[in-house]
């Protein structure tokens, strides 16, 4: 008979307790009772037991405490009035008596059994914020805490090897189908003034894990509360800049998490080492729940779950009193190890002999008799916790071609049982009765919570065999390994693989010979799909997951020409999928920026789009983020840095637009620089200020789209001939310029000598340059050493503009400006009329070229006591440099030698994002959605 499609085990379930009086009550799983009521009797030799509530709440074994200090309920979030409490032993869940009757939280032993798809997390150092574990419930502080980069998952680094693959599922990999797309709950750490979506009260806690929280839409409840809301999820208030998991597809069976969401790994500490915990570095001693007199009457015993625990010196302390029975010892190790199974299941052995310690036995570590005698032989301080092996065993297999997500089967098996008749029996329980068994494969799932490991068994494989085997291996290893019946089919591989970093515009057959060379790839195996030639990028479109593996690495260890090559693997979006009106965001984020703000940004947007929208500048730069956007009809591109980085995209965009779908799409701004010029002009803000990016994605959706002009600038292009010298233009030729593209400025002179001190300051101490204060404060140094310049600039310098010559005053920099912001919001024009000129616009298709004298013009010009000096205006500019002199475009300075310096128009004119002046949007009733609730009423739009 097919089972519930949420199996909740009965663990903790009529357990032996045998433990001394004590004032405390425990609650085990099941139905609720009176007080008193079913008590069990105390077992044979034993003085008492004591007293037992049954509770409907999965997993968890309570005990009544006596409260000492101010405490939080976990269920509602209130506070505990009186002196008694309920606490489970096994996650330390805390709640009122009156809670005990709606409590649905399960306990962290059970998470595996609530895993709809099994989805690794990828953790990283966590943050300066207080967050809960979600696997103990205690805070998390320092170093020794972790958080998933993907989803709201925060642990001690010690609990993560007792969390699960419950991460968000962001894509799919060509074998599944999503016929509805529901809400995936993390339990705790809401914002402040989070609301309960059903009854409105508040549900958020600063003091304890509580409340739930959907990680899509941003949907809040209290945990008594959220099991009757609808579970399909509409994607909240960004819906329509969201990319859905069903519009993704991507084969990543031999990639980490880290790997598919392209998270540079050398950002994070080395997570391979978080469960190497051995006897220098324990896990955190675990107490059993007797009550003793004082310290002294306990003890440390060191437990292993299995033989790879031995091998790595991974054990748990778990503190008991010094007379201790094995019954006690062994539920203290399951409540240790999270595993949620009855203690007569399992027995200790000593660690070295192996002796199984036998339910009579009592541990004895004073020395003294007991009346059962002194066991000499039992002072061993290290044990192997171990399954009884059972002849017969009922195995769970879940089916794939079901859609209900936790839908099995449960078949008995015993010695002879192999994998052909489980398949057998899933068929007859489950169908499609009518394929035969040999169509289908068994699959052996391990949900690890850094990594989800597959392995197919084969027909004739004892299953039996197999779970002890896994038992004998880690006891948490197999709470934590399910078993899926798939069917065969040949589904097609395709891994995406963008190869950078190669020599810039080489033809096809060069690139096609270096990418042989040096990643000997299998011609039969590998194309190249897109080349971009002006970023010295290919993408290698591979059908062997095998093959892709080995070229990612290979290449991330591969220089060529002398540049170190970068692979980064790239979703497919189906843009076919997407809904109508759709337009997601493509953010891109330059962690370097703004200290650590650039970080926590891409930790933030991660959080509240999908992971394959967000894109680390510092991994690949912007062309990886294009090309994953190259199909979609419409998209909106939110770029957090400086003018350096908005300028970086622009030219990618620029170079690449042609093979977009969306040749144009609207940019916005999140300012992390010094300057943040454009930011200004599109009133983003001086900088960011620790605004709530989910504000943040609501205001580019309110934000006007606006064109601004862009130039090319032609540097070193010198007549080289004699007959160009002679005056004749047509038969002279240039040598090959320099191109750079210019959004914000262009200045040549003191300006430019400034910029390029500041640049050398940091280049030399980088670590000392993270605050846009400290950054202004050298620019002031480096401008007061400049005081005593003369203003001679004009004399090596001539001008054209228009093909007009403009005679040049005596000034000591020109400055040719495309937006009215200058030196870090300056208006440098000036707000007086003019009738020679024209009011200066960002789309006018015009320059303005203005002078300063010095460095005290310059500071008068940021104080707003005066305005540059007002040149001409134009749309072409000719400069001709007779000396090497400083320049600078959009902040990045150097030295330009003598020649000649051409300005002109740069294409079509970019799209780009200015903020609403509104001030009360439509929105504005309702508060951030991570910190409210958004409604189905507001989401999907």
């Amino acid at each position: 008979m097919k089972d519930q499609p949420h199996p909740h085990t009965l663990s903790w379930l009529q357990r032996g307790h045998t433990e001394t009086p004590a004032p405390e009550t425990d609650l085990k799983v099941g139905p609720l009772v009176e007080p008193g009521a079913g008590l069990p009797q105390p077992s044979p030799g034993c003085s008492s037991a004591r007293s037992r509530y049954l509770v409907g709440s999965p997993g968890h074994c309570f005990k009544r405490v006596t409260l000492t200090k101010p405490t939080f309920c976990h269920n509602c979030s209130d506070f505990i009035w009186g002196l008694v409490g309920f606490l489970c032993e096994v996650c330390n869940l805390m709640c009122h008596e009156k809670c005990l009757k709606n409590l649905r939280v399960t306990c962290s032993c059970m998470a595996p059994t609530l895993v709809q798809v099994p989805v690794a997390h990828c953790f990283g150092p966590a943050g300066q914020k207080k967050r809960f574990c979600c696997v103990c419930r205690k805070p998390t502080e320092g170093n020794a805490s972790l958080r998933c980069e993907v989803c709201e998952m925060h642990v001690h680094a010690d609990c993560s090897v007792f969390s699960c693959a419950d991460c968000r599922l962001c894509h799919l990999d060509g074998t599944q189908a999503l016929d509805t797309f529901q809400h995936h709950w993390r339990e705790g750490n809401l914002p402040s003034g989070a609301r309960c979506e059903v009854c409105r009260r508040s549900c958020a806690s600063s003091d304890v894990l509580a409340g739930m929280r959907c990680e899509w839409c941003g949907v809040t409840s209290h945990a008594a509360c959220y099991a009757v809301l609808s579970p399909e999820c509409q994607l909240g208030r960004l819906g329509s800049m969201l990319l859905p998991p069903a519009c993704l597809q991507l084969c990543s069976r031999n990639y980490s998490k880290m790997h598919c969401y392209r998270i540079a790994e050398g950002s994070h500490h080395d997570m391979d080492t978080l469960d190497e915990m051995g006897p220098s570095s324990p896990l955190p001693t675990r107490e059993t729940p007797q009550t003793t007199p004082s310290e002294s009457a306990k003890q440390a015993v060191r437990v292993f779950d299995g033989d790879d625990a031995v091998k790595r010196g991974a054990f748990r302390l778990i503190s008991v009193p010094r007379v201790t029975r094995k019954e006690e010892l062994v539920e203290a190790a399951l409540r240790a190890f999270y595993l949620p199974e009855q203690p007569q299941r399992y027995e200790l052995q000593e660690l070295g002999t192996l002796q199984p310690l036998h339910s009579e036995d009592i541990l004895n570590r004073n020395g003294t008799l007991d009346h059962k005698g002194t066991l000499k032989d039992a002072s061993a301080e290290a044990w192997v916790l171990r399954a009884v092996p059972l002849d017969t065993e009922v195995l769970k297999v879940y089916a794939c071609w079901l859609k209900t997500g936790l839908s099995h089967a449960s078949i008995p098996i015993s010695r002879n049982s192999t994998v052909d008749s489980v398949l057998k029996e899933v068929l007859v329980q489950l169908g499609p009765q009518k394929k035969d068994s040999s169509d289908f494969n068994l699959v052996e799932v391990h949900m690890g919570s850094k990594q989800v490991l597959r392995q197919v068994l084969t027909s004739q494989e004892l299953l039996l065999d197999k779970l002890q085997e896994i038992r004998k291996v880690s006891l948490r290893q197999m709470n934590q390994t399910r078993f899926y019946a798939t069917e065969n089919s040949n589904h097609v591989i395709q891994v995406s693989l963008l190869i950078g970093g190669l020599p810039l515009l080489l033809p096809r057959e060069e690139y096609t010979q270096l990418i042989q060379e040096h990643l000997s790839v299998k011609s039969h195996l590998v194309t190249m799909s897109h080349m971009y030639g002006s970023q010295g990028a290919v993408v290698l479109q591979i059908s062997c997951f095998s093959e892709a593996e080995r070229i990612y690495m290979l290449a991330k260890d591969t220089a060529v020409c002398g540049k170190q090559l970068s692979s980064l693997v790239i979703p497919q979006i189906l843009h076919n999928k997407l809904a109508k009106g759709a337009c997601p965001m493509l953010v891109f984020v330059n962690p370097k920026s703004g200290g650590m703000k650039g970080r926590e940004l891409l930790y933030s947007f991660r959080k509240l789009l999908n992971p394959h929208q967000v894109f680390d500048m510092s991994n690949g730069g912007p062309l990886a983020g294009f090309h994953t956007f190259r199909e979609v009809p419409r998209f909106k591109v939110l770029v957090c840095g400086g003018d350096g980085t908005v300028g970086w995209v622009l030219g990618v965009l620029e170079a690449i637009r042609h093979k977009l779908v969306c040749p144009e799409p609207p940019i916005g701004i999140v300012p992390l620089g010094t300057g943040n010029d454009l930011a200004r002009v599109l009133r983003w803000g001086a900088g960011y200020s620790g605004e709530d990016p989910h504000h943040i994605l609501l205001s580019l959706e309110e934000a006007d789209e606006v064109l601004m002009d862009r130039w090319t600038i032609l540097l070193d292009a010198q007549d080289l001939s004699e007959d160009a010298s002679q005056g004749d233009p047509d038969s002279g030729y240039l040598e090959p310029p320099k191109i750079v593209q210019m959004n914000n400025y262009f200045g040549l002179g003191i300006d430019a000598e400034l910029s390029l001190d500041f640049h050398q300051a940091r280049e030399d101490d980088p670590d000392k340059f993270t605050s846009r204060f400290h950054n202004k404060g050298v620019y002031v140094k480096v401008g007061l050493q400049k005081l005593s310049h003369t203003r001679n600039l004009h004399k090596h310098l001539r001008l054209q503009v228009d093909k007009q010559e403009i005679e040049l005053p005596n000034i000591e920099g020109l400055i040719f400006l495309n937006i009215p912001s200058w030196g870090s919001g300056a208006d440098l024009w000036g707000s007086e009329g003019d009738s020679r000129f024209g009011k200066p616009r960002i789309d006018d298709g015009m320059l303005e070229v203005l002078g300063v004298t010095g460095v005290v013009h310059m500071g008068q010009v940021q104080s707003g006591l005066r305005s540059g000096i007002r040149i001409a205006q134009g749309n072409y500019v000719r400069i001709t440099v007779t000396k090497p002199i400083p320049v600078q475009v959009d902040g990045e300075p150097w030295v330009q030698s003598s020649g000649h310096i051409i300005i002109s128009a740069a294409g079509p004119k970019v799209r780009m994002l200015r903020k609403s002046k509104q001030k009360q949007r439509k929105f504005s009733g309702v508060k951030d959605a991570r910190a409210e609730s958004p409604s189905s009423r507001e989401g999907g739009h």
